[in-house]
C-alpha cells in the first residue's frame, strides 16, 4: 500500500512539475488607442504581431490586450476591477495617460488614478510596470514637465519598474506615423513589436 501511493505522489508530483514548466505568463495590458490598433486592423497592430511572434519562439508568455482608443486613466481604473474578477494575470502593463495629458487633466488627477489601478493590482498579486508617456510639445513645456514628472513620482512612490514611452525613437520619424500626428501607423508597428518584445522580455526576466 505505501509503494502504491509513493508511485501515486510521485506520479503527481511530476505532472505539476510539467505543468508548471509549460504555464505561460499572462500580461494584462491596460492601455489606449496606441496599443489597440488605432486606424488598422487588429492583426496589424503591435500587440496581435507580438503575440504571434510569441507563440512561434515559445517564449512561455504572452499579452492579453485591454486597450481601448480613448482611454483614460480613470477609464482604465473603473473597468479595471471588472478585468480582474473574470481573469488571472501574472503582470500589469500600464500605457495610459496620454489621452489625460492631451485633454489637459490635472497631474494630481492622473497620478492619484495611477496609484488606484497599481493598488489594484498589487491587491491581486500581480507585478506591475508603468510606461511613461509623452504628449505633443505643444501643450507648454510648464504643463508638458508636469505631465511627464507624474510618471516618475508614480513609479518611486508606488515602487514599480518605469519603461520608457515605447514610441520615443519611432514617432521622430513622421513617415511612421499617422496624418494626425499622434498614432503609428501600419509601417510603425513591426518596430514597435521589436521595442516591445525586449520590453516585455525584460519584465519576465526582471521577475
Amino acid at each position: 500500500m505505501f509503494k502504491c501511493t509513493s508511485k501515486l505522489m510521485l506520479t503527481a508530483l511530476l505532472l505539476a512539475f510539467c505543468f508548471n514548466a509549460n504555464a505561460v505568463s499572462r500580461i494584462l495590458l491596460l492601455g489606449d488607442s496606441l496599443s489597440a490598433s488605432y486606424g488598422m486592423k487588429q492583426n496589424q497592430g503591435w500587440v496581435y504581431l507580438l503575440n504571434q511572434q510569441l507563440k512561434t519562439n515559445n517564449a512561455g508568455y504572452e499579452i492579453i490586450n485591454a486597450s481601448i482608443s480613448g482611454e483614460t486613466t480613470a477609464g482604465g481604473l473603473s473597468r479595471l476591477p471588472g478585468i480582474l474578477s473574470k481573469e488571472k494575470f501574472d503582470y500589469l502593463l500600464i500605457e495610459l495617460g496620454g489621452n489625460d495629458g492631451l485633454r489637459g487633466f490635472p497631474a494630481d488627477l492622473i497620478k492619484n488614478n495611477l496609484l488606484q489601478i497599481i493598488g489594484l493590482a498589487k491587491a491581486e498579486g500581480i507585478k506591475v510596470h508603468l510606461m511613461a508617456i509623452r504628449i505633443p510639445p505643444n501643450y507648454g513645456p510648464r504643463y508638458n514637465k508636469l505631465f511627464e514628472q507624474v510618471f516618475v513620482d508614480v513609479s518611486q512612490q508606488a515602487q514599480v519598474p518605469l519603461m520608457p514611452f515605447f514610441l520615443n525613437t519611432v514617432a521622430i520619424d513622421t513617415n511612421n506615423m499617422q496624418s494626425d500626428g499622434i498614432h503609428p501607423n501600419v509601417k510603425a508597428q513591426p518596430l514597435i513589436v521589436d521595442i516591445m518584445a525586449e520590453a516585455t522580455a525584460n519584465m519576465i526576466k526582471g521577475s
